[in-house]
């Protein structure tokens, strides 16, 4: 990326912006490539008496279905990743955890897009009301800790951070969570 030339933000919205940020290619030359700008999002993996784990069925509209997915949500401005953890365990699945750890982190999809997501076990639930978003169709899922690994190899789950999620944990539940 060309340090002389800033990106061009060129569309706000709620979540994310588009910007146009210039790239030197080889020969030289320097062209624009589109930019998905995102503060961030949190991945969750609420885990109830330590063998069943609250997964959600989500209405997706940019897909056009309802996915199986672990619980998650954007940073908000202002917020760290641990403290959007907490807020959206409990607005999604009504849970509170004792203790969030978190495991990992990775870029979503750095082609296009700077969205980091943060990866975190919640622990020591105890339940409560959810407080969804308007436009959220949200409904949380109580499965066996195996059922779900099962649900993310045989394509029940589609969404890629659920299977990263998941996947994760198994092997570090296979380690003894270490």
């Amino acid at each position: 990326m060309s340090r002389a030339q800033p990106r061009r933000v060129i569309y706000r919205g709620r979540k994310i912006d588009l910007a146009l940020v210039p790239v030197a290619l080889a020969d030289g030359l320097v062209e624009e490539r589109e930019v998905v700008l995102h503060r961030g999002a949190v991945a969750l993996v609420p885990m109830l008496d330590g063998d069943r784990v609250c997964l959600l069925r989500n209405v997706r509209y940019a897909v056009g279905k309802t996915l199986v997915e672990v619980p998650a949500g954007t940073i908000d401005l202002g917020e760290t990743p641990e403290i959007t953890a907490a807020r959206e365990l409990t607005e999604e699945t009504g849970y509170h955890a004792a203790r969030i750890t978190k495991l990992a982190e990775w870029f979503v999809s750095p082609g296009v897009m700077n969205e980091r997501m943060y990866l975190f076990r919640c622990d020591d639930l105890t339940p409560g009301p959810t407080s969804h978003q308007p436009d959220e169709h949200l409904e949380p899922l109580v499965v066996p800790w195996d059922d779900a690994v099962a649900m993310a190899y045989d394509g029940r789950i589609e969404d890629a951070k659920s299977i990263i999620a998941i996947l994760f944990c198994e092997r570090l539940r296979r380690n003894g969570w270490a």
